[in-house]
């Protein structure tokens, strides 16, 4: 089956400084762990923060972009996926990831966890405030864990993907 794929999703422009410090720290716990980071490849929020994370341990970062051009790739996206699917391309990130981690909540992160979810793929949410973990644990039930730090998250995904 090759190597272990796994999604990073968080908000783009709207990301916190805690967003972007729990992805880029999970970044590089996942480039530790082996395994291939994928986000949506953009150079800014959480897909940013996360692929930094990766490139700065040495890992493999891909990027599934929603439009048909280079334009607005991270430069720490090894692989770019142009799409041209616009938010469509969640579906692409969720199915294309072993786990789906989500670092912060945003309406385009929340359709990703919702997919996560529709197609039995783990999610772990990454220090979600209680009203996120309510109402995606009430959708998933045993899909969806929470964890408090991005090593908390990545202990949880090692039991999930083997």
């Amino acid at each position: 089956m090759g190597r272990i794929v796994v999604g990073v999703v968080g908000p783009g422009e709207g990301a916190s400084d805690d967003d972007r410090n729990l992805a880029f720290e999970l970044g590089g716990l996942v480039a530790r762990e082996g395994w291939v980071l994928l986000t949506g490849g953009r150079a800014f929020g959480v897909m940013d923060a996360a692929s930094r994370g990766a490139k700065g341990a040495g890992g493999l970062t891909l990027g599934v972009l929603p439009g048909d051009d280079y334009r607005g790739v991270s430069q720490m996206v090894d692989v770019a996926v142009l799409t041209g699917l616009g938010s469509a391309r969640n579906a692409v990130n969720v199915l294309s990831s072993r786990v789906v981690f989500a670092c912060g909540m945003g309406p385009g992160t929340a359709s990703e966890v919702a997919l996560a979810i529709k197609a039995d793929r783990p999610v772990v949410l990454v220090r979600p405030d209680p009203v996120t973990r309510a109402f995606f644990k009430s959708l998933g039930g045993a899909l969806v864990q929470d964890a408090e730090t991005p090593a908390d998250a990545l202990a949880l995904a090692r039991r999930l993907v083997t």
